[in-house]
């Protein structure tokens, strides 16, 4: 059955032809050869605009015959005019007698004056007579002749549109065929995609995410930070090489669930062997050039409305893809440079760093220790800037923001420090005991203490009340905003700022209440074993998560914004199976204990804590139930942070593990510290931690 005629045209290639005496190979004595024409061929500009030939090709028989109109080719017979595939078949048939030229002649002469359906008919009747070996011809010749580069004929848009189908590793193959594969693949709308799919949150489709890197997607210049000669330089007294702290007794080590002896620690002094501050500050050279680099320091650190902003640069994303991918893979494959940053005289107990504020250009660590004081790092260069002095006793707990810096202290006491120029602002007094963790945001400041109480202190009114119901000591402390969109219109500024005002801490209790806002909850971890969640608007505890065996060090909550879409649905799917003493998720919302935390109808965020039973766990908030337990530490986890990738923690056992939150696994183990890993920092590519080997270390993932 014949094919349906087409309405396709292609202008093919003429036949070859008998040699004329014209032709300089007769002219030269030669033998009668058959020559193939050469057909003009269009540019893509200029198609459109040629007429249609008809299917019989014309024979030119003279030198003086004119040029024959240009001919439209296919893709195929455009590509043999680039190949020189028609001069390779001449010196073919120039090979054979003259009687077989005619005869192959007549044949190709015939076929090419034939329209399409008769060709068809030609080519199937061939079909018929062809035996296996030419049919095996066939085959291998058509394997070639039917391959077709489809972006050299398809337009760049359906090009790209492929193209989007595509993962990043395919890309960069495709990039590696040709140029104009490469100029395709390597186009920024492609991988605006792909970063777009993977750049802060993990791909529904390979499971990768890569970090945002906020202080990489602005052009922030290397800053100039000086050496200053009054930077103390760490102390000849080696650190002690094992954990032998009283607070943190090596000997202990095998029975973490039993109290620890943090207490006494607290309760010593600096040591005989110890240099003393005053000791260690008479390296410095003379008051004067101490003076001047203090001043050089604030400089550097306090912004400057006139400075001029830097303009953004724009790079490739496919450059952004990269980075960030490199990144990732050393955070699975646990490769990283890790920099020791020392200046403590002791165990260093808190720290926090942040690489977006909007000044100075660099990064900013500041760390928290026994040894008293509080030191402020350019965490890009290790330089120290201030030695922060003022409490008399340990600093356990730091926060700090773009204005001030609120440090908690064994002395009882919690400090207000302008962590810019190195001034104290103001001094807190409520607790009876040590303050040991600390937790504000911008109109509520809460602090856990030894005493086994939280004080709640209003930043807006300055009124405070203490929350009582642990039995131990209290360890960290987490605000949460349960339902922001009923957050407080106002707008009043905190009674800490950096110019010292002072509205005393002295208001009504009630005052201080009216001025909190509505959903505003609490989250605390004692020494009880328990955490609490606390409604601060009635002052009274909600929920109570219990399921640790070891007292409960450390915790963080990820908001719902931080929290992949993967993660929030397999929470839900594990707390629906049945309890043999629980109701159905339905109940649960029904209990009016659960009033103001549970109406809400968004996405949960997720609770983590860590603790010395050497677990660590993921809690639902909704159930009070622990969804995952983490297992891997030898010794009891001090510290733990996370972020929407990862999880990581520090032990008693002296290593950093970093966890997949999502199937709980340990993708990797940092072994340096040569004590107890008290407390650490999570960034995007950057791990930074803080040990009672009084050292800092930051372990980096960047390539």
């Amino acid at each position: 059955m014949l094919p349906p005629p087409s309405s396709y045209i292609c202008d093919t290639i003429p036949a070859a032809r008998l040699a004329t005496s014209s032709d300089p190979a007769r002219s030269n004595g030669s033998d009668l050869t058959m020559t193939f024409e050469s057909a003009p061929v269009l540019d893509d500009s200029d198609t459109d605009n040629a007429s249609p030939s008809s299917d019989h090709d014309t024979e030119i028989d003279g030198p003086t015959s004119q040029q024959p109109p240009p001919r439209k080719l296919c893709v195929r017979h455009k590509r043999m005019a680039d190949e020189g595939t028609n001069l390779r078949l001449q010196q073919s048939l120039d090979a054979l007698p003259f009687q077989e030229r005619e005869a192959v002649n007549a044949v190709w002469s015939n076929f090419s004056s034939s329209s399409h359906p008769r060709r068809a008919l030609i080519l199937q009747g061939l079909l018929t007579m062809c035996c296996f070996s030419q049919l095996s011809l066939l085959t291998e010749q058509l394997a070639h002749l039917i391959r077709i580069d489809p972006f050299t004929v398809l337009p760049r848009e359906v090009s790209l549109k492929i193209l989007g189908y595509l993962d990043a590793t395919s890309l960069c193959r495709a990039a590696q065929v040709t140029r104009r594969w490469r100029c395709l693949a390597d186009d920024n709308i492609l991988w605006r995609g792909i970063c777009e799919q993977h750049i802060g949150q993990k791909c529904h489709k390979c499971g990768w995410g890569l970090p945002i890197l906020d202080k990489k997607r602005a052009y922030r210049p290397k800053s100039q930070s000086p050496c200053p000669s009054s930077i103390s330089q760490p102390s000849s007294t080696q650190p002690p090489t094992t954990s032998n702290s009283l607070k943190r007794s090596a000997d202990h080590s095998s029975d973490l669930v039993s109290p620890l002896l943090k207490r006494q620690r607290s309760e010593t002094t600096t040591t005989p062997e110890t240099p003393s501050l005053m000791e260690h500050a008479s390296l410095s050279p003379p008051s004067s050039a101490t003076v001047d680099t203090t001043s050089l320091s604030s400089s550097l650190l306090t912004p400057h409305p006139s400075a001029p902003l830097t303009p953004s640069a724009t790079r490739p994303w496919k450059d952004v893809y990269s980075e960030r991918m490199t990144i990732e893979r050393n955070w699975r494959r646990g490769r990283c440079t890790v920099r020791t940053l020392k200046g403590h005289t002791d165990g260093v107990m808190c720290l926090q760093f942040s690489e977006t504020l909007s000044h100075p250009a660099f990064p900013v660590l500041i760390t928290g220790s026994y040894d008293r004081t509080v030191r402020v790092w350019n965490l890009e260069t290790g330089v120290e800037f201030h030695c922060l002095k003022g409490h008399t006793r340990a600093v356990r707990a730091l926060q700090f923001d773009e204005v001030k810096l609120i440090t908690g202290s064994m002395d009882c006491t919690l400090k207000v420090w302008d962590w810019r120029r190195g001034k104290c602002i103001k001094t807190l007094n409520g607790h009876t005991e040590g303050v040991v963790c600390l937790n504000f945001d911008s109109n509520v400041l809460a602090s856990g203490s030894v005493d086994s109480t939280i004080k709640v202190w209003n930043l807006r009114t300055g009124g405070a009340f203490t929350l009582r119901g642990h039995s131990d000591w209290v360890n960290a402390v987490q605000l949460w905003d349960s339902n922001p969109d009923s957050r407080a219109s106002s707008t009043d500024a905190s009674i800490f700022d950096v110019s010292g005002s002072a509205s005393p801490i002295g208001s009504s209790a009630s005052n201080a209440s009216s001025q909190i806002d509505p959903g505003k909850m609490l989250f605390s971890a004692s020494d009880d074993g328990t955490i609490k969640l606390w409604d601060l608007n009635l002052r009274t505890c909600v929920k109570q998560f219990t399921g640790h065996v070891g007292q409960v060090q450390s915790m963080k909550l990820l908001l719902a914004a931080e929290c992949n879409d993967e993660s929030a649905v397999e929470v839900v799917d594990q707390n629906q199976n049945p309890e043999p003493t629980g109701g159905s998720p339905s109940d649960v919302r029904k209990t009016p204990e659960q009033g103001n935390l549970l109406a809400l109808n968004r996405k949960k965020p997720v609770l983590i804590s860590g603790s010395l039973d050497n677990t660590i766990k993921l809690w639902d908030i909704e159930t009070g139930k622990a969804v995952r337990t983490y297992f891997g530490h030898i010794e009891g986890v001090w510290a733990i942070a996370s972020d929407k990738m990862r999880l990581v923690s520090g032990s008693h056992d002296r290593t950093i593990k970093v966890w997949s939150r999502e199937d709980g696994g340990c993708t990797a183990t940092l072994v340096g510290h040569q004590a107890a890993v008290s407390c650490l920092a999570l960034g995007e590519d950057k791990i930074v931690s803080g040990s009672d080997d009084w050292s800092v270390k930051v372990w980096s993932f960047g390539g």
